[in-house]
Order: structure tokens, then sequence, then C-alpha cells
């Protein structure tokens, strides 16, 4: 399959919304911020919570989404069916696999388990050289803040090295994000 941007960038995040308005308005932020640089995304494929938010501003502003979904999630998170290109795939290891494939660099909004899952699966994928596509997080309202704690607490007892911490950049900035993800 070919895609039309020449750069896309793998999200994820929460088929919620949350309580705070600020995760809806950070994740809008994002997608204008992916839209204004012709940057397509690749995403779970739900139209719920932060990821439709995401979808749907990327859509409004013009942009490219590649929604990934498995089978088994279609009765549970309402798939999008206005998007650029959809993937159907058979289960949860295939869609990981594909979004990884698909995007050029990762980010994680504010999540539930599902999206830590994620993050740490293609975290620990980069320490161990299986692929080497930038990783962001990006801390919206401190919403990271105690991950970022227990990411310090793990340092501090030497079961992780920095080089490995540094593998995921952290930033509180959408704009400032992408141009360490993805530099114009």
């Amino acid at each position: 399959m070919s895609l039309t941007p020449t750069r896309w960038l793998t999200v994820y995040c929460a088929s919620r919304s949350g309580v705070s308005p600020v995760f809806a308005e950070q994740t809008r932020v994002l997608a204008e911020a992916m839209a204004s640089r012709g940057i397509g995304l690749v995403y779970g494929g739900s139209r719920s919570g932060l990821m439709g938010i995401l979808a749907n501003t990327l859509l409004e502003a013009g942009g490219e989404v590649h929604g990934i979904m498995p089978r088994l999630l279609f009765s549970k998170e309402v798939n999008h069916d206005s998007l650029t290109h959809f993937e159907e795939v058979d289960d949860m290891t295939a869609r990981k696999r594909r979004m990884l494939e698909q995007g050029d660099a990762i980010l994680a909004l504010p999540g539930g388990i599902g999206t830590l899952e994620e993050l740490f699966e293609v975290w620990s994928w980069r320490q161990l050289g299986l692929h080497e596509k930038p990783i962001g997080l990006l801390n919206v309202d401190g919403y990271y803040d105690s991950l970022l704690e227990f990411i310090n607490t793990s340092l501090n007892a030497g079961l992780m090295n920095e080089q490995a911490a540094g593998r995921c950049w952290v930033d509180t900035s959408a704009e400032h994000l992408l141009d360490r993800l993805l530099p114009q």
C-alpha cells in the first residue's frame, strides 16, 4: 500500500476522552500541527475518545489518516468510517506490528493500559535494536508525571540505564515533540 504523505506519525492514545478538557485540546493541537506539516496519522482506527478527536481534527484540516483495527475491537471500539485509509487485521499483535511499520515515528498521548502497553512494547523493541524509529511521550497536563517518576526510580535502582530511558523523548508541547520526532 502506498500512502500519500511523505511522513507518517503513529500515535497511541485513549479511546476515551478523559475528565480533563486539556486532553482533548492538546490532541487537537497535535492534529493541527501534523496537518500544517503534512504529516499523516497512523492510529488504532477508532472514532471514540481521543482517538476520534485526533482523527477528526486531522481529517477536517485536510490531512490523511490511516486506521488499523483488529476484528475483535469492531464491537468494542466503533471503527471510524470516514478515514482516508482503513486496514482490518486479525488481532492486536498484527495491529501493533502494522502501526509500527507504517509510521516513521511514534508518539503517545494520554491513554490507559492499551496505550501504555503499546508504548512500552515499541520502547523495549527500540532498546533491543528491532527498530530505530524515534519515540515521544506528550505529557499533557502532567498526565505522565508519575510514570516519569517511576522511570527515574528504575534508573536510580540500577534496573534501567540512561540510554534506555533516553530512547523516549518527553515534552509538554506537541510542536516541540514533532520537531524532535519528525524534523522539517
